[in-house]
């Protein structure tokens, strides 16, 4: 009996290690990303997400960096590069779970900084495919504000392009602002970002 309690009681010391050593690695990586410091942050992520299989969050931030990063790269080398880095983490989450709404967040999000990169090249090769990611997301969790305001944006964007009446959208903005309010996420790493940018489109809905 005291040996099953002594295992049982280090079975329990392993899995705080195991859990504390996660989440100082998160915390360490979400600092050197807050820093700036893009490539370090990704690499942190990565050697995570290698460790850390049942989790699809490093992995996920890993996409989240790159992307953001190519929103402001002008070179379309180093584009592809990040966005092809952000793609593969992606998939690799994808095989394992096609029911989590976030991943689609950050699908969309892929295929629209390809438009942004390019937009004469990859407006019609991306665009239909950025408005199924959110409509599969949709699917999962229509009230996800990530998806909500994502799906917005997306076509506020090319309103100036297509005619599209921006009425219906900007309520989908406001709707979006409204539940990021209210949005609790699962984990304290899991994604929380946008409302920053759903208030700045709000704002400029409103002028």
């Amino acid at each position: 009996m005291k040996r099953i309690i002594t295992t049982i009681a280090l079975f329990t010391v392993l899995l705080t290690s195991a859990q504390t050593q996660f989440e100082q690695g998160m915390g360490k990586a979400f600092g050197l990303w807050k820093e700036g410091k893009n490539t370090e942050a990704s690499a942190m992520f990565e050697r995570i997400a290698a460790a850390e299989k049942n989790s699809y969050l490093p992995n996920y931030y890993v996409a989240l960096i790159n992307t953001t990063a190519a929103f402001s790269e002008k070179d379309k080398t180093k584009i592809d590069l990040l966005l092809t880095k952000a793609q593969d983490a992606l998939d690799t989450e994808f095989i394992k779970d096609q029911n989590n709404a976030e991943l689609y967040a950050m699908q969309a999000l892929i295929y629209t900084a390809w438009v942004v990169a390019d937009p004469m090249t990859n407006g019609m090769k991306y665009s239909a495919k950025v408005m199924e990611a959110y409509a599969k997301g949709k699917a999962i969790d229509p009230n996800n504000p990530r998806i909500v305001f994502g799906e917005a944006d997306y076509q506020i964007g090319g309103a100036k392009w297509s005619g599209v009446d921006t009425k219906p959208l900007c309520a989908q903005v406001d709707k979006a602002v409204e539940l990021f309010a209210t949005f609790k996420p699962a984990t304290p790493f899991s994604p929380k970002w946008g409302l920053e940018r759903a208030l700045e489109t709000q704002k400029n809905c409103k002028k």
